[in-house]
Order: C-alpha cells, then sequence, then structure tokens
C-alpha cells in the first residue's frame, strides 16, 4: 500500500477499521502509516496516529520500533488529536533514557497548559509519573504541580487521574522516608 492510496483511505471513518487490519495483518505498510501519522500537513492526518494507537492495543510490538520518532515529533507538533495519542502511546511504553529531559519539558508544559484538551492534559500528567518512577527526585515537584493543577485548573478528568497519581506518589514518599528513618535510627 503506497502513501497516496493511505491518504485516500483515511479520509473515510468506514475504512479505518479495516485499514487497522490491514495493517496488522501486514506490517510491513506500517511504515507508511507512520510517514501519515508524523506529518502536520494535512489536517486529516490525525486519523493515522489513531490507527496507530488502534494497532498498538493488540499488537503493541509493531509500534514499539516508532517510539523515538513518536516522541522526537510529540516535541513538535500542535496537533491535539496527535499529542492525545503519542502521549498515550508513550505512556503505556518504556521511556527512553536519552529522552526524558525534553519529554519532561514538553510534558509539564502541555499538562500545565489550562487551554490544551482535559484528555491531552491527563496523559501528559501520565508520562510525567512514569517519568517520576525512573527519577524519584522529581516526585515532590510532580505532586505540587499535580495539586496546583488541580486547584486551579482542574476538571473531572485532571481530578481522577491526579488523585490515583497522588496517591501512588505519597505512598512511595512515605515507604521512602520511612526505610530511611530506620537506616539513621
Amino acid at each position: 500500500m503506497n502513501e497516496d492510496k493511505l491518504q485516500s483511505l483515511i479520509l473515510s471513518w468506514e475504512n479505518l477499521n479495516l485499514v487497522v487490519r490491514h495493517i496488522s495483518d501486514h506490517p510491513e505498510h506500517l511504515d507508511v502509516l507512520m510517514k501519515i501519522a508524523l506529518d502536520d500537513s494535512q489536517p486529516q492526518n490525525w486519523r493515522a496516529i489513531w490507527m496507530v494507537d488502534k494497532i498498538h492495543e493488540k499488537h503493541p510490538e509493531l509500534v514499539w520500533p516508532y517510539l523515538e520518532s513518536m516522541t522526537n515529533f510529540l516535541l513538535t507538533t500542535q496537533n491535539a488529536s496527535k499529542k492525545r495519542h503519542l502521549l498515550k502511546l508513550i505512556s503505556l511504553n518504556t521511556l527512553q533514557e536519552d529522552k526524558l529531559g525534553h519529554l519532561l519539558n514538553r510534558c509539564i508544559d502541555i499538562f500545565s497548559n489550562a487551554a490544551e484538551p482535559v484528555a491531552v492534559r491527563v496523559h501528559a500528567m501520565q508520562v510525567l509519573f512514569n517519568i517520576a518512577q525512573k527519577e524519584p527526585d522529581f516526585s515532590g515537584e510532580l505532586i505540587e504541580l499535580i495539586e496546583h493543577e488541580m486547584e486551579y485548573h482542574g476538571s473531572a478528568g485532571i481530578a481522577s487521574r491526579g488523585k490515583k497519581i497522588l496517591r501512588k506518589l505519597r505512598s512511595k514518599k512515605n515507604k521512602t522516608e520511612q526505610a530511611s528513618s530506620r537506616l539513621t535510627n
């Protein structure tokens, strides 16, 4: 399947599930889909990243080789629909060590921007939590950031995910503090 054929197919919602199944069965066409997904020149191209998300649900191993490209694209795209799917995909996979700093800054910008759609902000918060799991020194700052956003730019989605993440962050912080105090006593 070439790029022009795929571009014409994604114009119709009726075709999307068929294309997802076809590419899942023929992963050699995933390169073409990714090329479209990681291109902001056409408004309908966000449908391609939606399809990548659907492929990931059943066959995550097909998408893993593209995580670096998706992370790089996330750092530049302004398309909210693409950000939502990219952040979701990134949050569901192992974070790349060499991208943590850039990803941290981008996700803080997205999460703390009340103009961003709630789903985009929620997925950015999840990525920030995943970063805090790799970089525990960031946990305290993330707790403050989540509390601030819940208070000043909250929504049901932000509050729901925020409470779950705060509970996990605080629990881990308490365990660390207890272990530390046992060592000093």
